[in-house]
């Protein structure tokens, strides 16, 4: 049985794919690089795959023939099975001093004490889902479901580059300074974007992440 999915047109050289959930998002985002990359038809003419929360941008070149694109990716869906995971391209280890301002608000909002957040935050794996907000902003999912709180109520006007961050069911590391609404419960000298490298963005989608406390 093939993953339920809905194909989309977004402008004259684009189709947008909406799925289920994140997971399944990852499993076609797979898939769709694995027929890009090869470059076979009408896959040559694809530019760019853009994943999202419950949605893959699937965008190609001018005057690509989007009715024989629209056919070749339901060929590619069909090959999705619902349980199916992308493959994990690289894990990344992220050191964090759990220092957040908003730490023990967190630790309140949950019923956790700030050593079980940590616990809890550097516990159990992350995966990137997909990027967005801001370059080399990336939305981690799958972590310890205790952790799940809103964002603030009152937004700041600054949070510092490499401030580690919760809200709803993601966590993620400020890329730059920016504003932002999420809670803040550590800091990581980590790069997140750098365009001396070769990859700009150090998370990519379905890479996994795993947070070490350092002091």
């Amino acid at each position: 049985m093939s993953i339920d999915a809905t194909v989309l047109p977004m402008g004259d050289a684009a189709l947008l794919v909406e799925v289920a959930d994140i997971d399944t998002v990852l499993a076609l985002e797979a898939v769709l690089t694995q027929r890009v990359d090869a470059g076979e038809g009408v896959w040559e003419e694809v530019g760019d795959l853009v994943p999202a929360a419950r949605t893959v941008l699937v965008v190609a070149r001018p005057d690509t023939d989007l009715s024989a694109l629209r056919s070749a990716l339901r060929d590619a869906i069909a090959t999705v099975e619902p349980t199916s995971r992308s493959q994990i391209s690289q894990v990344i280890e992220v050191p964090v001093r759990y220092d957040g301002p908003d730490l023990d608000e967190v630790a309140q909002r949950t019923g956790l004490t700030r050593d079980d957040v940590i616990a809890a935050h550097t516990g159990t794996p992350w995966r990137v889902g997909f990027g967005g907000f801001a370059p080399g902003f990336a939305y981690l999912v799958g972590g310890d479901p205790r952790l799940v709180v809103p964002r603030r109520d009152s937004p700041r006007t600054k949070v510092p580059a490499g401030a580690v961050a919760l809200a709803g069911e993601f966590s993620a590391v400020y890329p730059r300074e920016s504003p932002g609404g999420w809670q803040l419960i550590g800091t990581s000298e980590l790069v997140m974007w750098d365009i001396e490298r070769e990859s700009p963005a150090l998370m990519t989608p379905g890479a996994t992440v795993r947070f070490m406390e350092v002091s």
